[in-house]
């Protein structure tokens, strides 16, 4: 049954679609980070996507949404899937072996700069306004001051941590333009059909490279790393991204943006009461230049924002 947006979206359901948003995908990189240390990347990521992919698409097909598409349309989502979730996704799950959570999800805030980059490069993509291209100016500065601490410590010594912050920031490029794509394909399927079958696709690539790589004989399952693994499946997968496409049918897309300034936030935190984790002086003040830089960009693509949710409240939303 349809219903509209604006009659649907109850004060609470915001808030508390919101609160999953920031907490689930916030906690992502704690799990993480614990999930690293016994199973290998290829397979911590492909186990992940591979059981919350079956568990989507059977929710998808008792909701009665089309599942199958023209072979273009298959195509385009199975390479969304692969940029996101095994060259970003990936990219994240390993570099965590050597780098703390909290610093990982900093990095990986520069995520919506990349992708403004991108889209302002684009023929037709999305012109950055000056608050955009300031924030996208300070935005860098603040990664560079954010990595350099640890670039310094590889320079004396600990090497895999500069290949580490390099495997992080080439994940970044690759998830932001899957993102990218995604956005200018304009896929006909319902959008957790799509997710769907990204992460189909995305388990498929990972759990082949693992087995090749020899990944499994190095795994450990026991109840951490499955706890880690159901964690990311539950929260991060499915609950995590169903409160999104929900905000994203219900709130302007400008306000949904902003999980990524608080999800690196939430990270730190938990790093730092869950894994001990510390960070120098200066990746504070990278910290805060960095999510500084998100908001300036985030909020100069606000009009662009209100525009998208306007179209939406004008089309029916599943109930």
């Amino acid at each position: 049954m349809a219903s509209s947006p604006t009659y649907a979206a109850s004060r609470f359901q915001i808030w508390f679609a919101f609160l999953c948003v920031y907490t689930f995908w916030g906690a992502t990189y704690t799990a993480v980070s614990v999930g690293v240390q016994l199973v290998p990347a290829f397979l911590l990521a492909g186990v992940r996507m591979l059981i919350g992919s079956s568990l989507l698409l059977l929710y998808c097909r008792i909701r009665g949404y089309q599942m199958l598409w023209d072979r273009r349309t298959m195509v385009r989502v199975a390479l969304v899937g692969v940029m996101l979730l095994c060259g970003g996704n990936v990219g994240l799950v390993w570099a965590e072996r050597y780098l703390p959570s909290g610093f990982a999800a900093l990095v990986l805030a520069v995520i919506p700069l990349y992708v403004a980059l991108g889209e302002a490069l684009l023929p037709n993509g999305e012109r950055l306004q000056i608050r955009g291209i300031i924030g996208i100016l300070i935005g860098f500065a603040g990664l560079g001051v954010l990595v350099w601490p640890r670039i310094r410590h590889g320079l004396r010594g600990e090497r895999m941590e500069i290949i580490a912050i390099a495997v992080l920031l080439l994940g970044a490029v690759s998830w932001a333009g899957g993102s990218i794509l995604a956005r200018h394909s304009k896929f006909p399927m319902h959008p957790l059909v799509a997710a769907a079958w990204e992460m189909a696709a995305a388990a498929t690539v990972n759990l082949t490279l693992g087995t090749l790589a020899g990944q499994w004989r190095h795994a450990i399952w026991n109840l951490q790393s499955w706890g880690a693994i159901g964690y990311l499946i539950l929260f991060g997968s499915l609950g995590g991204f169903t409160a999104y496409v929900w905000l994203i049918a219900h709130v302007p897309v400008a306000k949904v943006a902003t999980y990524a300034y608080v999800n690196p936030i939430v990270a730190v935190l938990l790093g730092a009461l869950v894994l001990h984790e510390r960070l120098e002086g200066p990746e504070y003040i990278g910290m805060v230049v960095v999510l500084v830089a998100v908001a300036l960009v985030t909020s100069s693509q606000t009009s662009a924002g209100k525009r998208a949710a306007e179209a939406q409240e004008r089309a029916p939303v599943e109930a």
